[in-house]
């Protein structure tokens, strides 16, 4: 493939991975006319949010999989046309379970639609500098997107809340038409036997822990229930693992799972994206019902953490070239406590310029952060296991989120002690400590991986594919 071609690709993988960032992100802000029009109750607008996090975690793993055994280009293009659909439906729904199918199927494409996409991008750049700063621009894409969404979404929701699902579709279709004559899969005509038993074992296993991981806000409701729901999802976890000991082409290769730096990357991947998920929802919380601010000062708001999408193409690969990946994620992790420390004091009386210091330390986080984890999770995996490495960090991703999510609100509603704005302020204050604890945590993991730096440990032989080459451990 030509580099003309690569990097035309790439923009066209990119618009795709930004196009989950807002699809998500709009329609949190959307939710009260949602509520509004439809009738929803509290429960089943919260399942409007739960369902694509069920579909989303509870298929990542076939999902990547399925990209290395029947073509990444394929499953792309297979899956977008099916988010194109599914999110027109949600635009039309008229009924709440309506809304929660189309949310959940909708999860399901991106399930398959982001490890495709990014094992696209690591298959179209070799190993180097031209990789570093691809998943540099692909990461900062994605990061942007989020934030890029509340905005959206307060432009949208005044129009109508019924265009934060047909704005996706736009923009989804306008992917489409360039996808297919730009984006190419050297390996294509790959086959290879699906692993039906694990595909089974695995969904519902992860589906099970993510459903644990969203009744976490409800702690208090029938926790009885919770803890079956976890207690399901290990034991069916268990019997996966145990299943693809045993078949001859397993779903996930447990041998990728022994690599230090793989596990680490995808570890403090998820302690990283979960404490900004709860640090973003606390935020909300903070400016619209505590301050009164509205969906679109929301947006705005927030719009200077998106400075990553600036800088990132840029800064990261020349830092990531000078320092190596894991300073990077170190002192991504170091920023985010530091920006999260800040709004520990938040007051009823904070102009914008007060939290402006801490935002941009968490669009300078982002900006080291992102791509760097995308890069130590995807570095020395073998192409054939390109997609189950990308599934695997958008596994990490996804339970983070849910689980910084779930926990800030299970906290914010046990410490909550009565209805003032005083009251609400405080469980706040203690509620944001979870965010710093959980990027302190990532910072002490992403600081194991110095103390080994230098040295060489290879990613153990896959069964039949070939042998991957070395993962630097300070990567």
């Amino acid at each position: 493939m030509s580099t003309s071609r690569r990097w035309g690709a790439l923009l066209v993988l990119c618009g795709a991975i930004f196009l989950e960032g807002i699809d998500v992100a709009m329609l949190n802000v959307a939710l009260p006319s949602i509520r509004a029009d439809l009738g929803l109750s509290t429960g089943a607008l919260s399942g409007v949010v739960s369902a694509y996090v069920l579909g989303y975690g509870g298929f990542m793993l076939l999902g990547g999989r399925a990209a290395d055994l029947f073509g990444r280009r394929r499953m792309f293009l297979s899956w977008l046309v099916v988010f194109v659909v599914f999110s027109g439906l949600g635009g039309l729904a008229t009924e709440g379970w309506m809304l929660l199918t189309a949310r959940f199927v909708t999860g399901v494409a991106s399930a398959f639609l982001a490890p495709a996409g990014l094992s696209l991008v690591t298959a179209a750049f070799p190993e180097g500098p031209e990789r570093t700063r691809a998943l540099s621009v692909y990461a900062a894409t994605a990061a942007g997107g989020f934030t890029l969404g509340l905005v959206a979404g307060g432009l949208l929701t005044p129009l109508g809340w019924r265009w934060v699902f047909f704005a996706p579709v736009i923009l989804s279709l306008l992917i489409l038409v360039a996808a297919v004559p730009l984006v190419r899969d050297d390996a294509e005509n790959a086959r290879g036997r699906l692993d039906v038993p694990g595909a089974l074992l695995s969904t519902t296993a992860m589906s099970a822990l993510v459903y644990g991981v969203v009744r976490l806000e409800h702690a208090s409701d029938g926790p009885l229930l919770t803890a079956a729901v976890f207690a399901a999802g290990i034991v069916l976890l268990t019997a996966f693992v145990l299943v693809e000991r045993r078949v001859p082409e397993p779903l996930v290769r447990l041998g990728v799972l022994r690599s230090g730096p793989l596990a680490r990357a995808n570890l403090t991947a998820l302690l990283f994206v979960g404490a900004f998920g709860g640090f973003q929802l606390l935020m909300t919380f903070y400016l619209q019902e505590i301050r009164g601010w509205t969906p679109m000062q929301t947006g705005l708001t927030m719009l200077v953490a998106g400075l990553d999408l600036v800088l990132a193409p840029t800064l990261t690969p020349r830092l990531v070239a000078r320092f190596g990946v894991t300073r990077v994620i170190l002192a991504a992790t170091v920023l985010a406590a530091a920006c999260y420390t800040t709004f520990l004091g938040a007051g009823l009386d904070w102009s914008y310029a007060m939290m402006l210091p801490g935002l941009v330390l968490l669009g300078l986080a982002f900006t080291l952060g992102y791509g760097p984890l995308t890069m130590a999770a995807t570095e020395g995996v073998d192409e054939s296991e390109q997609g189950l490495a990308s599934g695997l960090l958008y596994t990490s991703i996804q339970f983070g989120t849910a689980l910084g999510v779930s926990i800030v609100t299970a906290v914010n509603v046990a410490v909550l002690t009565g209805d003032s704005t005083a009251d609400k302020l405080d469980a706040l204050h203690t509620a944001m400590l979870v965010p710093v604890a959980v990027a302190v945590a990532g910072a002490l993991v992403t600081a194991l991986g110095l103390r080994r730096r230098g040295t060489v440990q290879p990613v153990p032989e896959p069964v039949a594919e070939g042998v991957p080459g070395p993962v630097r451990t300070n990567a």
